[in-house]
């Protein structure tokens, strides 16, 4: 990791202003990044994440981490201060995108390798096997759980190859412009998750009045169930709206002996070798912390490269966390389309946060504060890292159907519930979700392996973390640690659970982004 292994800090860039600090740093601590560097003094104490101050930096001046621009200091910083908010802020930045300036080779394909999956009858690969209860509504979201909620572990031990019956409810659904932005983005989420390898069967259960519903949502998107239990052929999904049922009661009783008939059918599945090249991975991190950056999403990254090696696809979301850092990305496009397609999501985001008095770097949350993060541009910067270094083919829009294979930006915020859900509707059928601070996070009906930043945190929160990333700091390489979690991902992809699937987590973080007013 660092120049010095003994050094309580490790400057990540030769040309960087400031250093990180690998442990609690206390008050007038004396440091050496390396033999032939000068010693410096700690003027405050600092904890694991946070940044020390290397260099003498004007008031105005630039700073840097990762060799790029992080903000600029708002006070004189010396050598040895601790550098955060109280000193540190964003500036305008003149970004040179450089479009398609530094695409990288392709890498060297890997072929052969495969993983235990279901293969659907239209040839889709699935990595688990749900029943879907896909609501339209807020107002049907309840009916959605009591029909969920009859089919416990007593019912589903019947039915070993079932992983669940997963209520797909929200909080939108009305109250908005009929066929405007907000209702095509949530029937186009909710068709992504009715038409999601993972869900072998659905109903869709709405109230009946509603803006958003089912009849808009099965013709907009052409909706079939294409296994449905007994059939040869695909037919239209059936739907039950509460209010032509006679009420919830009704409703539940009628979902309830649906599902029931269905169940010997979806149970009736077995693993099959798959082609590696079949997997989605959807990359997010939550709860960040100063060494994101460093470890897990640089870790991820690599996974992600090796994913791409094997004719794999690779999403990173998160708009709102590129924001500061897309210039590294326009770079790698494999067209000035494409990274002018990037550019152009980022000018709606400085738009759309506008309309509101909002300013894009009150993204880092308290919590990422207190990890040690302190601009926008260098959350950003961290975030980035989760992409690898391969070339960036492709930018999809919020839940739009993935197709295109290896690396590629899908339009997210920064709100991990929403982002994931984006992700999966797109058709993601693995979560890797790193975490610093320790965000506890499910998305059924996909997996979502946690990777944690640093040990401290692993060690407090083992069962839901599934693998530690902070042994980068004690010495494991990057590249060590980014094939554990290639490894990781095969294995959860051919049916190892993960630790949040074993806590039953889930059900509740099914999260359409909704972008417009309510009316």
């Amino acid at each position: 990791m660092g120049e010095n292994g003994e050094s309580p800090f490790v400057r990540l860039h030769g040309d960087d202003h400031v250093a990180i600090a690998k442990r609690l740093v206390e008050k007038a601590t004396e440091f050496q990044l390396s033999p032939d560097d000068e010693t410096i003094c700690t003027t405050d104490s600092m904890d694991l994440g946070h940044k020390v101050a290397l260099v003498a930096i004007p008031q105005g001046g630039p700073v840097r981490k990762f060799g790029q621009l992080i903000g600029f200091a708002t006070a004189d910083i010396q050598p040895g201060d601790w550098v955060h908010s109280h000193n540190l802020a964003v500036g305008e930045l003149n970004l040179d995108y450089a479009f398609a300036s530094d695409v990288p080779a392709d890498p060297e394909p890997i072929k052969g390798r495969t993983f235990m999956g279901y293969r659907r009858k239209d040839g889709r690969a699935a990595t688990r096997n749900y029943i879907g209860l896909i609501s339209t509504v807020n107002c049907s979201a309840t009916t959605s759980k009591y029909v969920a909620q009859h089919f416990d572990d007593s019912i589903l031990a019947n039915f070993p190859n079932i992983d669940g019956v997963v209520p797909l409810a929200h909080k939108a659904g009305c109250a908005m412009q009929y066929g405007g932005d907000d209702h095509r983005q949530l029937a186009r989420t909710l068709a992504g998750f009715a038409r999601h390898p993972n869900i072998a069967a659905y109903l869709v259960l709405g109230l009946g009045c509603e803006t958003g519903n089912a009849t808009f949502l099965t013709g907009e998107h052409n909706l079939v169930q294409l296994d449905f239990p007994g059939q040869e052929e695909a037919r239209l999904p059936l739907v039950m709206n509460i209010q032509d049922e006679g009420g919830v009661r009704k409703t539940v009783d009628r979902a309830v002996g649906v599902l029931k008939e269905m169940l010997p059918e979806v149970n009736n599945v077995q693993r099959v070798p798959i082609p590696v090249s079949e997997l989605i991975l959807g990359a997010e991190c939550g709860g960040s912390d100063g060494y994101s950056g460093v470890t897990a999403n640089p870790a991820v990254g690599i996974a992600s490269d090796l994913l791409v090696a094997h004719g794999a696809t690779s999403i990173l979301g998160e708009t709102s966390e590129i924001y500061g850092g897309e210039h590294t990305l326009t770079r790698r496009a494999v067209t000035r389309e494409v990274g002018e397609k990037l550019v152009e999501r980022i000018r709606w985001w400085e738009e759309y946060t506008g309309m509101f008095g909002v300013e894009i770097d009150n993204n880092p949350s308290p919590g990422n504060k207190a990890g040690g993060l302190t601009t926008i541009y260098e959350k950003s910067l961290g975030a980035i890292a989760k992409g690898g270094s391969t070339a960036l083919r492709d930018v999809f829009q919020y839940a739009e159907p993935v197709t295109t294979k290896g690396f590629v930006i899908m339009d997210t915020p920064g709100y991990d519930p929403a982002s994931v859900t984006g992700m999966v509707a797109g058709g993601a059928n693995v979560v890797v979700f790193t975490t610093g601070r320790g965000s506890c996070f499910g998305c059924k009906p996909v997996p979502s392996i946690k990777i944690s930043t640093n040990t401290p945190m692993y060690e407090r929160m083992e069962d839901d973390m599934d693998i530690n990333a902070g042994r980068i700091i004690d010495g494991a390489s990057v590249e060590e640690v980014g094939s554990e979690i290639f490894e990781k991902i095969v294995a959860v992809a051919s049916g190892e659970k993960t630790k949040s699937e074993a806590q039953g987590i889930g059900d509740e973080e099914f999260c359409p982004w909704n972008i417009g007013p309510v009316l």
